[in-house]
């Protein structure tokens, strides 16, 4: 359908505000990566072009230490909400039971809820327990903040595949584990491997929840920068967030081709 024929382009004014909402949301980060590579210590005034800035972040012990901490944070996070998501899935796409859409609303409550909602709420949990804000304590926080954003990409790849499939195995004397890791396993696994990097990035992002649950020494990235702004912006700041944002970038761009990938296979 083209332009012409699409009756919400008749609306006066659409196309420039169209322009105008993209503009808003992409030039500020194209600004962003282009300062990183400022020669100035000021970040908004540009006089030359160089690499320096990102040499000086690699060479920053306290950002390596930030990007451990969120690498750690978020590969723990995405390992543990990627299985029970997996185990959800697996155990919604079944017979219906009673309840059954009240523990689906509950998987994916913590999308609905605001995350500063969430932090709070996750730090009076750890706080009443007793339990001292830690590495740990956000590794938690994550695996109960990630777990529905592995859990989507996974229920859809299970709902677009055949349920005859077990039938057909159980027809070839396969017991029901066994067609599980040879049949529906492989077959699931593109859904998987996407929720899991979904899961990745949204934990490798995070900063509110972070921000309420970590203790000393668990400082993760995203906090680290937020630190690093309170005390001004330079090229610096530009250049560990343009790096950030590349590996976000490239994690949500594989995780897109597998899930096209997994829908290509299916059908």
């Amino acid at each position: 359908m083209t332009s012409s024929q699409n009756p919400l382009w008749r609306f006066p004014g659409l196309q420039a505000i169209i322009w105008f909402f993209f503009a808003f949301l992409y030039v500020p980060i194209f600004v962003l990566v282009a300062l990183s590579f400022n020669k100035n210590d000021a970040a908004t005034l540009w006089t030359g072009f160089t690499f320096d800035w990102y040499r000086v972040v690699l060479e920053n012990d306290n950002i390596v230490r930030a990007a451990q901490n969120s690498l750690i944070v978020a590969l723990s996070a995405t390992a543990v909400s990627t299985v029970l998501a997996t185990a959800a899935a697996l155990g919604m796409a079944g017979r219906r039971f009673k309840g059954q859409n009240v523990f689906n609303a509950l998987v994916g409550l913590p999308l609905l809820v605001p995350e500063i909602v969430t932090a709070v709420a996750s730090l009076l949990f750890f706080l009443s327990l007793g339990i001292p804000l830690s590495l740990v304590t956000v590794i938690i926080a994550h695996i109960v903040f990630c777990t529905p954003f592995a859990y989507l990409p996974i229920r859809a790849r299970l709902e677009g595949l055949d349920p005859r499939i077990n039938e057909a195995a159980a027809d070839l004397y396969s017991s029901p584990l066994r067609a599980f890791w040879r049949v529906t396993l492989p077959l699931l696994l593109p859904g998987i491997l996407s929720g899991a990097m979904l899961a990745f990035i949204i934990s490798l992002d995070d900063f509110v929840i972070t921000f309420f649950v970590a203790g000393a020494g668990a400082t993760t990235l995203p906090v680290y920068i937020f630190g690093m702004i309170r005390i001004g912006i330079t090229p610096e700041v530009n250049a560990v967030s343009s790096l950030l944002l590349l590996l976000s970038i490239a994690v949500v761009t594989l995780s897109y081709f597998l899930g096209q990938r997994g829908a290509a296979h299916s059908s």
